[in-house]
């Protein structure tokens, strides 16, 4: 009897610490995913909704190429940013790790973080003054000699879109790539070239191998964002550098279409999802087979 009440009063306290979040999390996430989901069913002629169950949505994105071309451009966008930036973010993360001294690394994290105290539209605007027309860049370019007029193909394009979401998104795949190196036993390492093998091939077999979980990390967290991003291709894109966010966006916010963004919102989250799961195993696999 004791025992049974011991496990209900466990159960009673699991349920009021886990009750305030969950409800949060249903009001927050679950109700407005489960709105978007309904309203893609519905049709709306400019203020008036028809709250008549179609799939005349899903029909429209199919049938217009412009959908896919945007949703391809925007795949790929992420695809690049993501490489970019977890390829540039894991020295970094390993030097962190390995090279400097104990006491300052929190010093390190500390410089990585500064970013973040500026608003991200700030930026966004920096980057501009960056790869303007007559900004620093092409200023400086002219300035040395290198070239003779500005660069054109640096801003207002597919390009710049790409530049400032890799440098957006640095920290976020600097960190975990970080916390997961930090938790390597050193003494792997140690063993590894005591048996022989160079720092170059311990690096390959040891240390790339075992900081995996952090580079998955690192993917989906730059990844996953980047593809709903609609600030900078508005401000950095230009014509040519228009996501499928901005097309969500002008169906909400200009076209009066909610329903049309909102089944184009999710077939881009579908997308993300399949590409995200098949990611993840893909390198499940990798690492068993490894193991």
């Amino acid at each position: 009897m004791n025992a049974g009440t011991a496990l209900t009063q466990d159960q009673s306290r699991a349920i009021r610490l886990l009750g305030v979040p969950f409800v949060y999390a249903v009001l927050l996430l679950a109700v407005p995913l489960g709105a978007i989901v309904l309203f893609s069913f519905w049709t709306q002629d400019f203020m008036a909704v028809d709250t008549t169950f179609t799939l005349d949505n899903y029909r429209e994105i199919a049938d217009s190429p412009i959908y896919a071309m945007l949703l391809q451009r925007s795949l790929m966008v992420s695809g690049i940013v993501t490489a970019v930036t977890v390829v540039l973010a894991y020295p970094v993360a390993y030097f962190i790790s390995f090279h400097v001294a104990p006491s300052k690394k929190s010093l390190w994290l500390f410089l990585i973080t500064i970013p973040f105290w500026t608003s991200y539209l700030i930026r966004v605007f920096l980057w501009k003054v960056i790869l303007g027309y007559n900004g620093v860049i092409n200023s400086g370019l002219i300035q040395v000699g290198l070239i003779e007029e500005p660069l054109t193909f640096i801003l207002y394009n597919v390009n710049a879109v790409i530049i400032t979401l890799a440098h957006a998104f640095a920290p976020f795949a600097i960190l975990p790539i970080f916390v997961v190196l930090e938790k390597i036993d050193r003494s792997l390492l140690e063993a590894s070239q005591d048996l022989g093998e160079s720092r170059l091939s311990t690096f390959f077999r040891v240390t790339l191998p075992l900081s995996m979980p952090g580079v998955v990390g690192a993917v989906l967290i730059v990844f996953i964002p980047t593809v709903g991003d609609y600030v900078t291709p508005e401000l950095m894109g230009g014509a040519g550098g228009k996501l499928i966010a901005n097309m969500i966006q002008t169906q909400f916010l200009q076209l009066n279409n909610a329903p049309l963004g909102a089944a184009l919102a999710i077939v881009a989250m579908l997308c993300v999802t399949a590409i995200a799961l098949v990611f993840v195993f893909l390198n499940r696999r990798w690492l068993r087979g490894r193991r």
